[in-house]
């Protein structure tokens, strides 16, 4: 079993992660793919709850707003997109560990994927330091997305679902429009919309490239 490198031990303690046991995080950061047995599934499913109670505690304890107010709030926070957001924000994409057509075929950057390492990250530093130590880090991290602080993400697709989010919108939704040329020359063109706001299309060489352009454009317009 490979150890966990020392520069992602440091990279998780540098974001606030408890790093005591160091296969759990090893797992946490292990897609499928890599034929490892010990991946992040079982831990996604727990952090996904931890993540939930976390904000919803957060959520109750910040506002006086009615249930379905506070349902969609929430639902918005603890959705794949916010955590992919999170997870890019903080340099999950360099420390994800992928076979290699997952690697090949962008999967570093899938929100799929980067949505369910966050949860199983949170996961692994529930077992590691119990709900409150967890709970805090969670609020740490979150902070920008409740807040509705925009426009200063690293990545054009998380400044759009914090944007979305701090506005009380749903979630962005990425739609591949087209797929055409070449396999080597491959064009995609992806359209993302937000309910009740508008919508944006985007072309580019591969369909996150795409998403990642619509989601800069749709700022520029809407944003």
């Amino acid at each position: 079993m490979t150890a966990l490198p020392d520069k992602t031990r440091a990279w998780l303690e540098g974001v606030g992660f408890t790093v005591g046991d160091a296969e759990r995080y090893r797992a946490a950061l292990t897609h499928g793919s890599t034929g490892d047995e010990d991946n992040y599934e079982r831990l996604e499913w727990l952090g996904d709850r931890v993540l939930g109670l976390s904000i919803s505690q957060w959520l109750y304890a910040d506002s006086d707003a009615a249930e379905g107010e506070l349902a969609q709030r929430l639902n918005a926070l603890v959705s794949r997109d916010t955590c992919a957001c999170i997870a890019r924000e903080i340099g999950v994409p360099d420390h994800v560990r992928l076979g290699k057509q997952a690697r090949d075929d962008g999967a570093h950057d899938s929100d799929n994927v980067l949505g369910d390492v966050m949860e199983a990250l949170i996961g692994a530093n529930f077992l590691q330091a119990g709900f409150d130590a967890t709970r805090d880090l969670v609020q740490q991290l979150w902070k920008g997305a409740i807040e509705g602080r925009r426009g200063r993400s690293k990545h054009p697709k998380s400044a759009l679902q914090e944007w979305a989010a701090g506005n009380r919108r749903k979630p962005p939704e990425y739609t591949l429009v087209e797929r055409s040329g070449p396999d080597h020359q491959a064009r995609f063109t992806v359209r993302v919309k937000v309910h009740n706001v508008g919508e944006v299309e985007a072309t580019a060489g591969s369909k996150q490239q795409a998403e990642t352009a619509a989601a800069a454009a749709f700022m520029e317009r809407f944003g």
